[in-house]
């Protein structure tokens, strides 16, 4: 079951400052990643995914590749991650088989949701929940639409869109399996410190359901 602190990694041209970030993410009990680049260079998107893969396989956690099918099949991450416009969902599973994560954007949709997970997806995303710098236009759901989903979904939900340590609860509270998020642990100071008081959220969550 996938529950946790969702690691998205931001623009970083410079392989080792990013993989020192996620390293640090790593370290702060990060339970997935996603290697997320629109840079045009083919080449350093194929190098720092790899060199990503084999750091999260040193951890046990799984790498997941935005957008990018090929570029997941090529570096043999664990996972794609498919927007709106992206490969269709039946064609991911195709090329990479049954035992790899295909998770999918939803936006604000629970139709969305509902046709991926009959359609074999592992997970549902929803949001921006919250303002992003990441996606300042992208729809902005109710936190209710998790309680929702999550009455009617039997795939793991995902929360993204300007998570951060002080509004993180909200989406876990009403259900979220797990918090993507990018500069709530990248753009911190201390990223292993950012990620290990996110990921501790699920924890006293869990803690609070098995108390009530």
């Amino acid at each position: 079951m996938l529950r946790g602190l969702y690691a998205v990694t931001p623009e970083c041209p410079d392989a080792a400052i990013l993989v020192s970030a996620v390293e640090a993410a790593l370290a702060g009990g990060v339970r997935l990643v996603q290697y997320r680049s629109k840079s045009p260079d083919a080449t350093l998107r194929l190098e720092q995914a790899m060199t990503l893969r084999r750091l999260c396989r040193r951890y046990a956690v799984p790498l997941i590749v935005n957008d990018d099918l090929e570029l997941a099949a090529r570096c043999e991450a664990e996972g794609v991650h498919l927007g709106r416009d992206d490969t269709p969902l039946a064609q991911a599973r195709r090329v990479l088989g049954p035992g790899r994560i295909i998770g999918v954007s939803c936006y604000d949709s629970l139709d969305l949701a509902r046709g991926a997970a009959a359609g074999g997806a592992d997970y549902v995303a929803f949001g921006s929940f919250f303002p992003s710098r990441i996606k300042p236009h992208a729809p902005r759901p109710s936190v209710d639409l998790i309680a929702r989903a999550r009455r009617e979904l039997s795939v793991p939900i995902v929360a993204i869109g300007g998570i951060t340590r002080d509004n993180a609860a909200l989406v876990i509270d009403a259900g979220a399996d797990m918090i993507a998020v990018v500069n709530g642990i990248f753009s911190a100071v201390d990223v292993e410190r950012a990620a290990r008081e996110l990921q501790v959220l699920f924890e006293e969550e869990a803690t609070t359901h098995e108390r009530s």
